[in-house]
């Protein structure tokens, strides 16, 4: 079924391709780059501060990314993007002691502004590279990409980094955003659409747009107050998964790989569903984060490994289905004209709320213990899905019209 897809949409094959490639180098030099930090420096302060240097840039580059897609060509957006990016990966080759760590900060936020303007474009380029019945199936793909990324970049990069050293880890990064923008240069982006999207484009800035177009579809209104809560839980998942490895566990890096691996086959598995619906978006993605919610509160509660691999498993297995779901509706619902507006916009919005969530909950975790913490954030979700799914049933709602 998934190669049926990859080979029926030529040119999304190759966006495909390319965002295996370099996600996998990014995820190993992030791996290596973090635990370089904590050999040059002996503490976690380094990283926190690394960390939230890479969030910060989406909320000031998310909203130019998605502003520029919807006015030039988002081919050229993604070859620059990767091309500028090698010098900065390079750049940590240079980091020897403690005096430059100001080069690992630099490049940090030159990498993360320059992911900033990448995904917005990219996620845009999707509805115009595939058929319209092959939405669902193509998003239910991107969580494929992610899950592959996370087993192949997360897991095997502290390996890589162990046996070959970082440098090697860099070199792998550099080359992969080489390999990227190359893979890239030979899509194929509809000339028409491109031409109609110049002609048409709209005065505004980027907040009256994306007012404009939440104003208009309830589904839209609903996926966004469904975007903050997730935005905002899923810090505490971020935060948990390492403390879960090293302290409940006693699992040290490899539980942490072990983990993310977890995520990564619960994503590809989510496909085998995803790619088989054909309606009621809406619905199943809400009932899929309910689950969701369901597999982190069991999680919370079980002592033994296997178990919390196979809950692990099963929460990004209902969250790969879910964001398939969400993200076929938000292309379905958007104008074409103002995809890449409201695409960057959404991730400002969520990488924002996704970092002050991390750092609540690491804070919350010196007065609350991990599992507690857990429960919390897995009935957060299952609330909030249950709240949903109640609005979705009024008379007012079914008047403007669901998905």
């Amino acid at each position: 079924m998934v190669i049926s897809v990859i080979k029926e949409e030529k040119q999304y094959r190759r966006l495909f391709l390319a965002g295996i490639i370099n996600g996998i180098g990014d995820r190993f030099s992030s791996v290596a780059m973090l635990a370089m930090l904590l050999h040059l420096t002996g503490s976690g302060m380094a990283v926190g501060v690394t960390l939230a240097i890479r969030l910060i840039p989406f909320l000031f580059f998310g909203p130019l990314g998605g502003w520029l897609a919807d006015r030039f060509s988002r081919k050229a957006i993604l070859i620059s993007m990767d091309l500028i990016r090698i010098v900065f990966a390079l750049s940590f080759l240079l980091v020897d002691s403690k005096e430059d760590l100001w080069i690992v900060y630099v490049s940090s936020f030159v990498l993360a502004a320059g992911e900033a303007i990448y995904a917005p474009a990219r996620k845009s380029s999707i509805p115009r590279l595939v058929k319209k019945d092959h939405l669902v199936k193509v998003n239910s793909l991107e969580q494929v990409m992610v899950g592959i990324v996370l087993i192949g970049g997360a897991f095997s990069g502290g390996i890589v980094s162990t046996i070959f050293g970082a440098n090697v880890t860099f070199w792998i990064n550099a080359v992969s955003f080489l390999g990227a923008a190359a893979i890239i240069a030979t899509i194929v982006f509809p000339d028409k659409v491109e031409t109609k999207k110049t002609d048409k484009e709209k005065k505004g800035n980027p907040l009256s747009t994306f007012k404009k177009v939440v104003l208009m579809s309830a589904p839209i209104q609903l996926l966004l107050f469904c975007e903050i809560v997730i935005a905002s839980m899923n810090g505490i998942d971020n935060v948990l998964i390492s403390v879960y490895a090293v302290k409940e566990y006693q699992l040290g890096d490899v539980g942490v790989g072990l983990f993310y691996g977890a995520l990564g086959i619960g994503l590809m598995l989510s496909f085998l569903v995803a790619n088989r619906l054909r309606n009621y978006f809406l619905l199943t993605g809400l009932i899929c984060l309910m689950l969701e919610g369901t597999f982190l509160m069991l999680l919370s509660r079980t002592h033994l490994v296997i178990f919390a691999f196979l809950m692990f498993c099963g929460a990004a297995f209902m969250s790969g289905i879910g964001n398939a779901c969400f993200d076929t509706i938000l292309m379905k619902e958007i104008p074409e004209e103002h995809q890449g507006t409201m695409f960057g916009l959404l991730a400002t919005i969520g990488n924002t709320l996704l970092g002050i969530s991390m750092f609540l909950s690491g804070s919350a975790l010196q007065f609350v213990d991990p599992r507690s913490l857990g429960l919390i954030g897995g009935m957060a979700f299952t609330t909030v899905a249950i709240f949903l799914m109640a609005v979705m049933s009024t008379k007012a709602y079914r008047r403007k019209g669901t998905i």
